[in-house]
């Protein structure tokens, strides 16, 4: 029910495979918002709240966003895939896993975001280049590593995915 004013709506979210019911909620809340705080789903990290720091990153119908701009109403008919669905409890991704073996992992603070966007990368392009990788991590935020290690992590997943395919 509303009161016309876009407070106590109801709405639908489909995370990570699962529908989550967001009710009480102002249809101007941010999907890194509802994610967060409705939903219990902390890995997307909220820094800039401006969309320049790549740290909330998530898929919204297998497209990389910056979850602080996207109003969570706006998303409700599409698959949306946060740092919490990229592989099952326990057992992580061949990205995550990638991240640890190069130390790309310093603080954590970017690392889910900087996931995303390797998920979304190699998705789009098996081989990419160094420049590839650095255009489209570009948008993610980092400031303890320096990147030559995130790179490197990138890199190897890209050549263990081509082997697995030989």
């Amino acid at each position: 029910m509303s009161d016309g004013i876009g407070l106590n709506e109801q709405y639908t979210l489909h995370v990570n495979g699962e529908a989550f019911s967001v009710c009480d909620a102002w249809l101007g809340e941010s999907l890194l918002f509802v994610l967060r705080e409705r939903l219990g789903l902390m890995g997307s990290k909220g820094a800039c709240e401006q969309g320049e720091c790549g740290s909330c990153s998530v898929l919204v119908a297998g497209e990389l966003v910056c979850s602080c701009l996207v109003l969570a109403a706006s998303a409700t008919d599409q698959p949306i895939v946060t740092i919490e669905g990229v592989a099952p409890l326990g057992s992580p991704s061949d990205v995550q896993q990638a991240f640890v073996d190069a130390g790309a992992v310093q603080c954590g603070f970017c690392t889910p975001g900087l996931i995303m966007a390797t998920h979304s990368l190699l998705e789009r392009t098996a081989s990419p280049t160094e420049s590839e990788i650095r255009e489209e991590l570009s948008g993610n935020v980092c400031r303890c590593t320096g990147y030559g290690r995130i790179i490197d992590a990138v890199q190897r997943v890209a050549v263990n995915r081509r082997s697995a395919v030989q």
